[in-house]
């Protein structure tokens, strides 16, 4: 395969390309489903291609193949060399890409258990274990449906530049979504997943069952015991899984550069954030937020971004300070920067674009009991239901799905659905103290068009915010 690519990459530059490179992508995997007790089948997955991206006189043109013979390649990259030269013509400024330093490498993800050594039917067994614990609990769980799917992503870079990468990361991960119904009320956990890069023996140790059973049963007792919020200005403690969403949505998706800069502005939306605000205070000194794709068996793990750039933690805001965007190369030499990797395609046939990996709110000084000690009133919002953020990201609303009451430093009963409105910079700015352990939460981030959907984590530390208004529903 390297030959074919770099036969690509010659050819480009026969054709006049002043910059070429090709990504080869395969996926293999597998994925089942559950719907209250009953399996729903068995998907496999098996795609490759061929992407081929080049520079022509400022131009960029990109296209690909799933055919890969030299005849298709070269059919390819006559495609990708003429939408360049079109673009050329139409760009009022040429498009370069920022110098870089690259590498020969090759790295791989082993794993201690090769879910594709294990049949279909012992990963049933793991969806069958959710279901035999949530209906192990004294809850009416009428809706159950468990998802479970793997695949092996092998990738190789080549470009004009002498960049040559390989990688193999096998993903794993398990879904589910369930619905409690008690006392003529319902409360949903929707879409909770588990998700590693890595062997089987990830999902195993992470014990998704066990998180299901208590998941219903916290819902039960939600409808049984909970509560109003309290209204008003009061202390708000954010758990890792709120914060992650906070960082991911009014951090890192305003901190792309590509969105500053105004290319996702038809296709998802504004930013706040001006190239201008590097070294701006945008929340208090406790507030660091890293977005890190170097973390072993994340969901958002790579070592070499999809331009062959290595990668690294990206300190988007350090002691509430923004120091940092995420960039490919194209908009990094917008900036006369380096890139820093968080170029990012969901296949062959996509145009690597700046993409967050694994964005999260760095840990503190405080244990949990200390950052609840001293607050007379408060919550304490541990998951959430629903979010919604402007095309900014700066007004955005989170509504908690498991919540409690905080009185005079003791974690009380439940509460339903506080409501938190805030500005991005009113969030940021209200934190007071960190907490010391940092967990992970997976997602599928959207963006682009046509739509890539790249695997991420999002987490953190708990953290806790002082006179924040809470709202009712």
């Amino acid at each position: 395969m390297h030959d074919l690519l770099e036969f690509a990459v010659e050819k480009a530059l026969e054709l006049g390309a002043n910059y070429a490179e090709a990504r080869f992508e395969e996926k293999q995997g597998t994925s089942l489903s559950m719907k209250n007790g009953v399996p729903q089948g068995m998907q496999l997955l098996s795609d490759r291609g061929i992407g081929i991206r080049v520079l022509v006189d400022g131009g960029m043109g990109f296209a690909s193949t799933n055919i890969l013979t030299k005849e298709s390649i070269v059919e390819t990259v006559q495609r990708a060399v003429k939408l360049a030269k079109s673009a050329s013509k139409l760009r009022k400024e040429p498009i370069k890409f920022s110098d870089e330093y690259f590498h020969n490498v090759y790295y791989e993800v082993k794993m201690k258990k090769d879910f594709r050594d294990v049949p279909p039917e012992e990963k049933l067994e793991l969806l069958k274990k959710i279901e035999e614990e949530v209906l192990s609990t004294n809850v009416k769980v009428p809706m159950r449906y468990l998802a479970y799917s793997d695949h092996v992503w092998h990738k190789i870079f080549v470009n004009s530049e002498n960049a040559v990468v390989e990688s193999v990361i096998p993903r794993v991960s398990v879904m589910y979504n369930l619905v409690v119904y008690e006392e003529g009320q319902m409360e949903q956990a929707p879409f909770v997943s588990r998700a590693f890069s890595g062997g089987l023996e990830l999902i195993e140790k992470d014990e998704p069952w066990e998180r299901a059973k208590k998941e219903v049963e916290t819902l039960k007792r939600i409808i049984t015991e909970g509560k109003k919020p309290p209204e008003g200005k009061v202390d708000l403690v954010i758990s890792p899984e709120v914060a992650g969403i906070a960082v991911h949505e009014s951090v890192g998706h305003p901190y792309e550069l590509d969105r500053i800069m105004g290319r996702e502005a038809a296709q998802a939306g504004e930013s706040f954030v001006k190239p201008d605000m590097l070294g701006e205070r945008i929340g208090s000194e406790v507030v660091t937020v890293i977005d890190d794709p170097t973390i072993p068996n994340s969901w958002g793990f790579y070592l070499y971004d999809d331009e062959g750039v290595k990668a690294r933690p990206r300190y988007l805001i350090r002691n509430g300070i923004i120091t940092e965007f995420l960039m490919n190369r194209e908009y990094a030499a917008k900036l006369g920067l380096r890139s820093n990797a968080a170029a990012r395609a969901i296949n062959y046939n996509r145009e690597p674009i700046v993409r967050m990996a694994n964005t999260y709110l760095a840990p503190g000084d405080y244990s949990f009991e200390e950052l609840i000690e001293d607050i007379k009133l408060g919550v304490y919002m541990v998951s959430f239901n629903e979010w919604n953020i402007d095309d900014r990201r700066y007004q955005q609303r989170y509504i908690g799905r498991e919540a409690y009451l905080i009185e005079n430093g003791e974690i009380k009963h439940p509460v339903k659905r506080p409501i938190l409105e805030i500005t991005t910079r009113g969030l940021w700015s209200s934190v007071d103290a960190v907490g010391k352990e940092v967990e992970f939460h997976p997602g599928t981030c959207g963006k682009g068009e046509p739509g890539q959907g790249v695997p991420v984590w999002m987490g953190g530390a708990h953290a806790r915010l002082r006179d924040i208004p809470l709202r009712r529903p």
